[in-house]
């Protein structure tokens, strides 16, 4: 099945970009990124803000504009049966050389999990003026890191 990523959640005042491969089936469903409510990605940006997690998507939304943060995929559509990054096919890339001529002030890209920094170094060449970390995919299937480990690692973002 062909799917399509989400628009970014961006404005001019982001410093940090996100990004995660590509929206899973119940993401999808919901039009919402993460809306998986098994994966961490909004708990721990929450806790890492030290806000009240809460389930509102606008809310959410307004977190990351707030602390600077872009947030996108890197992948801009695909073939995929399921939610398994390592199902994907015929992917395509988003525009980052746009995308990131738009959002100046961004410094650091963080990557939720290996697969998306993997796609990204597959199709995107960006210059030593940005900072490129992989973090721990904050996605359920990655049980092989607990709540806590993936909170320690995506502590990175503060710095």
């Amino acid at each position: 099945m062909k799917i399509q990523s989400f628009p970014s959640i961006s404005d001019a005042n982001a410093k940090i970009l996100i990004l995660g491969t590509m929206p899973g089936a119940q993401s999808l469903t919901l039009n919402e990124y993460y809306g998986n409510r098994r994966n961490h990605f909004w708990q721990l940006l929450f806790a890492i803000f030290n806000e009240p997690y809460t389930t509102d998507y606008q809310e959410k939304k307004s977190l990351l504009l707030k602390n600077h943060i872009a947030l996108w995929d890197v992948l801009q559509d695909c073939v995929r049966e399921g939610s398994l990054d390592s199902a994907i096919l015929q992917e395509v890339p988003n525009d980052f050389t746009n995308f990131l001529k738009a959002h100046p002030n961004i410094t650091h890209i963080f990557f939720n999990g290996q697969q998306a920094a993997k796609f990204f170094k597959k199709y995107v060449t960006v210059d030593n003026n940005y900072t490129l970390v992989t973090l721990p995919s904050t996605s359920p299937a990655n049980a092989g890191i607990s709540y806590e480990g993936k909170l320690k690692a995506w502590r990175q973002i503060l710095r």
